[in-house]
């Protein structure tokens, strides 16, 4: 007699980004177009990366999935409601689930106040347990970063390390139990060597309390280290999108192979790689070029790239590209 295995359904996304749109105006003539059409989602479990070189829009797009402020138009969707949709109100009560770790710990911790109000604020705010209930739970995620209640509950922030200040924010993050963290550079800040520490921290973290990440970072290794899979972003616009492993193996933008030509390697014998763009001016958010963004850099860009939007679309199974002339295996 044969057992025919259960049908198993994909889990549905913990956030999911539909063509947000985040513009800044300057001066009532022109407009910063920050965010242009985004979308892309995590699902329980996953961590996705965000990469790309400075002012392409990466810190824009994460505190846009927080509502900081909220996109000027698409949906968030963070576990099937769409955010963008809720009222004051309603957006302070579904925050318990989605939670953001700044790239300065120092200055996103209030230097007046003590560890203990800190961490329990988010509680306190949502009006999440009694207060006995709130002062475990804060003990208890200190304890999970490493830091001693008792010694650290009294204390203020410039009491701390740099990287002892990144753990009460994670601590603080924690605290109302979200399913999805949004790290914005979380060790950029830091030390190198305390920067392996936070890392392995949140990749703790993440499998302790079954969460999911957004992680916004420039650094390219680690990105490879901690995520399942990347997004690829370009003044405004994600490029590309596969698993980590596919990514730096077998690029398929021009724009990702270049980025990845720039990490450096630990040997002083070979010549530094050179970038393969052309050279020239950078591309302004205020002015984008039309068609491909990424043509004015570009070494493959013919007359459609400077004419036709690029969509992103799958070129391989898990893997999606936004290029005209996209290298597949």
């Amino acid at each position: 007699m044969s057992v025919v295995a259960p049908e198993t359904t994909p889990k549905e996304p913990v956030l999911k980004v539909e063509d947000m749109v985040v513009e800044f105006p300057l001066d009532g003539k022109r407009v910063v177009h920050a965010v242009s059409g985004v979308s892309f989602e995590i699902r329980p479990g996953e961590t996705l990366g965000l990469v790309g070189e400075s002012g392409c829009g990466k810190s824009t797009t994460a505190r846009a999935v927080m509502q900081l402020p909220a996109p000027k138009s698409g949906k968030v969707i963070m576990n099937g409601v769409d955010l963008a949709a809720l009222g004051r109100e309603e957006l302070r009560r579904e925050r318990r689930h989605f939670q953001m770790i700044f790239q300065d710990p120092i200055s996103s911790l209030n230097p007046r106040r003590k560890v203990a109000d800190i961490v329990a604020m988010p509680l306190v705010i949502m009006g999440i347990g009694t207060p006995e209930e709130r002062d475990a739970r804060v003990r208890e995620v200190l304890q999970a970063v490493g830091l001693d209640p008792d010694s650290s509950l009294q204390r203020r922030p410039f009491q701390f390390s740099g990287g002892q200040c990144q753990r009460i924010s994670i601590a603080r993050a924690l605290a109302s139990e979200p399913s999805i963290l949004i790290c914005d550079e979380p060790v950029s800040a830091l030390d190198v060597s305390i920067q392996a520490q936070i890392i392995n921290l949140l990749q703790d973290m993440k499998d302790r309390y079954d969460l999911s990440m957004l992680l916004i970072s420039h650094d390219l290794s680690v990105v490879k280290l901690v995520c399942d899979r990347v997004a690829v972003m370009y003044l405004g616009r994600i490029c590309e999108m596969t698993d980590s492993e596919t990514l730096y193996r077998a690029p398929a933008h021009p724009y990702t192979a270049a980025l990845l030509s720039a990490i450096p390697e630990a040997d002083p014998t070979r010549p530094p790689k050179l970038a393969a763009m052309k050279e020239g001016e950078l591309p302004s958010a205020t002015e984008p070029p039309p068609g491909c963004r990424f043509h004015t850099r570009c070494l493959r860009a013919e007359a459609i790239c400077t004419e036709v939007v690029p969509p992103l679309v799958d070129i391989a199974e898990g893997h999606q590209a936004a290029c005209h002339f996209a290298v597949t295996d």
